[in-house]
C-alpha cells in the first residue's frame, strides 16, 4: 500500500461479542478500518465500535440469512469506506436438532436457517466481496469455520454441514480467486470461550469438554483472531485455500 493511501478497511461479521469481537478489535490495533456487523444486539455492537482503538470505524446491520441484506451490507460498507480489502465470515448461529427429539417441521425450519445463515451469508459476501477486490487489484476473505466440519454435529448436524461446505466454499474460491490476488483462508475452532459456549462449557458437560483439551482450557476468542489477523494482513499468498486448525490439539486431523 503507497504511503499517502487510506488506511485498509475490513468487513467483520458477527463482530458484536466474541471471536468477531475480538478480530475486530486487532485489526484496529493493527490500523484498519473495522466495519462492525451485528444482527440484532446493537447495543453490545455500538460497545465495540466505542472501544476500538483508531478512528474511521462503522456500524452495520443485516440478517445474513437473507441474500438481500447481505448485498446491502457489502454495498453499504463499500460506501461508507470507499474499499473493503478484507471480509471476515465469523457470523453464525448453532441451533441443537438431534434427531431423537425434533420433529420434521422443525428439522426442516432449522436446516434452512442455519444454511442460510451459516453458509447462504458467507457465500454471497465472498461473491460481493470477490467483485469488488477484482476491480481493486485484490484482497482477502477469513472464513471462520469449526471442526465440527470434520468431527461432526451429532446435536446439530445442520451446523456441521454447513461449515464444511464453508470449508469446501473457501478452497473452491481460493483456486477460482488466486490469479487475481484475492486469498481465501479458513479457520477451523474447536470450543472458545465465547457467550455462545458459555452453557456449555459451563454447564453440565463442562468436566467432559475440559477432559477433550490438552491445553487445559478451550481456546481464547484472542487466540482466534490472532490467527484471523494473520491471515487477514501478513500470511503469505501460498496459504490461500488453507484450513487452519485452532482447537488447542482437541481434535487432530491428517
Amino acid at each position: 500500500m503507497a504511503k499517502n493511501d487510506p488506511l485498509p478497511a475490513a468487513l467483520v461479521t458477527g463482530a458484536s461479542r466474541g471471536i468477531g469481537r475480538a478480530i475486530a478489535e486487532q485489526l484496529a490495533a493493527r490500523g484498519v478500518r473495522v466495519g462492525v456487523h451485528f444482527h440484532t444486539n446493537r447495543i453490545a455492537a455500538e460497545k465495540v465500535l466505542a472501544a476500538l482503538p483508531g478512528s474511521g470505524h462503522q456500524l452495520f446491520q443485516a440478517d445474513l440469512a437473507d441474500a438481500a441484506a447481505c448485498a446491502e451490507l457489502f454495498a453499504g460498507a463499500v460506501r461508507a469506506f470507499d474499499r473493503i480489502d478484507v471480509l471476515v465470515n465469523n457470523a453464525g448461529i448453532y441451533e441443537k436438532h438431534d434427531l431423537k427429539n425434533t420433529t420434521f417441521a422443525e428439522w426442516q425450519r432449522l436446516w434452512q436457517h442455519t444454511l442460510a445463515a451459516n453458509l447462504g451469508g458467507p457465500a454471497h459476501l465472498s461473491f460481493l466481496a470477490a467483485q469488488h477486490m477484482r476491480a481493486a487489484g485484490g484482497g482477502r476473505v477469513v472464513n471462520i469455520s469449526s471442526r465440527g466440519a470434520f468431527r461432526g454435529e451429532p446435536d446439530a448436524p445442520a451446523y456441521g454441514a454447513a461449515k464444511a461446505g464453508l470449508n469446501a466454499l473457501g478452497q473452491s474460491l481460493a483456486k477460482a480467486l488466486a490469479p487475481e490476488k484475492i486469498y481465501i483462508f479458513t479457520l477451523a475452532p474447536g470450543w472458545v470461550d465465547t457467550d455462545m459456549a458459555a452453557p456449555h462449557i459451563t454447564g453440565p458437560r463442562a468436566a467432559e469438554i475440559l477432559d477433550q483439551q490438552p491445553l487445559g482450557r478451550v481456546t481464547s476468542p484472542g487466540e482466534v483472531a490472532s490467527a484471523a489477523v494473520f491471515c487477514a494482513l501478513d500470511a503469505p499468498a501460498a496459504m490461500t485455500g488453507a484450513i487452519i486448525d485452532v482447537n488447542g490439539a482437541s481434535y487432530l486431523r491428517t
